[in-house]
């Protein structure tokens, strides 16, 4: 079903749904192409616009303003969690990627287990039997796949609300996320300082590669390799937060 159509059946059903969705359609275009700006060419804007759509209908439909959310926030997530749904579905990256991810993963959580700092980039290396170069390429190809379990956690709290038919998380979820975040924010700031620093640029700063590299002094290829290397550090001592 197209947005002309859906519009139309939403019209159908309830004029003030109908509104709603007309009123906040810019927004769903706003975070297509905010989340387009960190996915390969493979994914078309087009998708993610139509799921986005779909996702702001059923918050138009499910929206309760007794919650104490505004309908743009309450929108906004349900629309992200159809965006990414409908990436999950269509997964560009091969299953060697991901397991080479893991692996990484893996072999950061035994050196900094055995050293008790920082895994450094030859040690991990070393510990995969790959060359430095190798080990870069690897982390360049886990970007896009680390991206959305990075999504998720820091979207996490979002995820318990836009997921199935509930408006709201009940009071134990409420609890869960607290310690979530918590978790989240000491494992982002235990982190060395320029993966640190790349992270903070890129998702709460909201530059793109090319730009951070200019503000640190790197290529945005090697950015990229960084920002890969914090997320996997990241999964290595967060595992229990990410869901493969």
């Amino acid at each position: 079903m197209n947005n002309v159509a859906m519009y139309i059946s939403l019209q159908q059903e309830d004029n003030e749904y109908a509104e709603l969705v007309m009123q906040y359609a810019p927004l769903v275009k706003r975070i297509a192409y905010h989340i387009m700006s960190r996915l390969p060419p493979s994914v078309q804007v087009d998708d993610l616009i139509q799921a986005g759509m779909i996702g702001l209908i059923e918050a138009a439909r499910n929206y309760d303003a007794g919650q104490g959310a505004s309908f743009e926030t309450y929108a906004g997530i349900r629309i992200r969690g159809s965006m990414l749904d409908e990436i999950r579905k269509g997964d560009w990256a091969p299953r060697s990627v991901h397991r080479k991810a893991r692996q990484v993963a893996e072999a950061v959580r035994e050196i900094e287990n055995a050293t008790g700092r920082d895994a450094k980039d030859h040690e991990v290396a070393e510990a995969l039997g790959m060359s430095l170069d190798e080990y870069y390429k690897t982390l360049q190809d886990a970007s896009g796949c680390r991206l959305l379990s990075f999504e998720d956690m820091v979207q996490g709290e979002d995820c318990l609300e836009s997921r199935g038919d509930r408006s709201m998380a009940g009071p134990y979820e409420k609890v869960q996320k607290e310690d979530y975040k918590r978790n989240l924010a000491e494992a982002i700031a235990a982190l060395p300082e320029r993966e640190r620093l790349v992270l903070t640029l890129y998702y709460e700063e909201d530059l793109n590669l090319r730009e951070i590299g200019a503000v640190i002094g790197v290529s945005e290829s090697r950015v990229s390799q960084i920002h890969s290397q914090a997320l996997l550090r990241l999964q290595s001592r967060l595992g229990h937060l990410f869901n493969d």
